[in-house]
């Protein structure tokens, strides 16, 4: 029961997110763009700006792209073998390769494992932002309805203001600049707000959902990839990166997350299946109710 009520709060906030759209209805895509181009430049930059640069940190970036590479890749081929077009396809990889290792990952680290956890946690967050912010907004352009070239997605990409918040926050920390307190709470401020909201947003997304239109073999498809693949790969990453325990335990459990809340804005921002993407990171949600708490038990929590 224990182990359960670590992911209780992820659902509250959810529900939230779910009632506050039955009951008064709200513009969705333009609380995403908010969070998206206004709020996780905050973020990414608070995160990059203050937690110092060690060796950890190549080793977790390399786990990151290996683990997002080989998850594209399958999720690709199963795409190809069940005859997807590229809007769904693209909105599969989405669900597939990226896991909620923010707004859901790292509060269940610091509450089971703790502080110092918590803060590999963190840099694992930054960098699968990253990458999904790169990588995930041309995967979505590309499926857009728009029907997007690849210079128009990289464009897209380019344009993304959370990838210049993070050079600016890691550019200041290299060169030793300390911001004055004052514009650091304003930082605080607007990056504590963040994920909540993205995490607002998707309870949105699944009140307005229309079922009716959800491939629902697409999202079994996605949901066995992110939940059951996604982990046993990651171990077997992990056999051969030379961290020590605590490292690993927390790059597993942030592997095992489900879909990140983020591909629902990516989703909803390029048209790219919101629908089908949206319910991919709900189900995903639910399932780790019964899946995270068993592994907190395999790594000793």
């Amino acid at each position: 029961m224990d182990l359960l009520l670590i992911v209780l709060p992820v659902f509250l906030i959810f529900f939230a997110g779910w009632l506050g759209q039955k009951l008064i209805g709200f513009d969705i895509k333009s609380i995403s763009k908010v969070a998206l181009y206004l709020m996780s430049p905050f973020l990414a930059f608070r995160t990059f700006y203050t937690n110092e640069v060690t060796m950890d940190y190549i080793y977790i970036f390399l786990f990151c792209c290996l683990l997002s590479f080989i998850l594209i890749i399958v999720t690709w081929i199963t795409g190809l073998l069940m005859r997807s077009d590229k809007q769904k396809l693209s909105a599969m990889i989405l669900g597939g390769a990226f896991m909620n290792s923010g707004n859901y990952g790292a509060p269940v680290v610091l509450f089971a494992l703790g502080a110092v956890a918590f803060d590999y946690a963190v840099i694992m967050m930054v960098f699968q932002s990253f990458l999904m912010n790169s990588i995930g907004i041309l995967v979505a352009s590309i499926g857009g309805k728009e029907n997007a070239s690849i210079r128009d997605a990289v464009m897209q990409v380019i344009k993304m203001p959370v990838i210049y918040g993070a050079i600016l926050g890691l550019a200041l920390q290299l060169l030793s600049i300390h911001l004055p307190g004052t514009i650091m709470n304003a930082v605080e401020l607007v990056a504590d707000a963040s994920i909540p909201t993205v995490m607002l947003v998707l309870g949105m997304q699944l009140a307005a959902m229309q079922r009716k239109r959800v491939a629902y073999r697409f999202v079994s498809a996605t949901v066995g990839i992110r939940m059951i693949l996604s982990p046993l790969i990651a171990l077997l990453i992990l056999y051969f990166l030379p961290m020590d325990d605590l490292i690993k335990a927390v790059l597993f459990i942030q592997a095992s997350m489900p879909a990140a809340a983020n591909t629902t804005l990516l989703a909803i921002q390029f048209d790219t299946e919101p629908d089908l993407v949206s319910f991919t990171t709900f189900i995903t949600t639910i399932v780790s109710l019964l899946t995270i708490p068993y592994v907190l038990f395999l790594v000793g929590v």
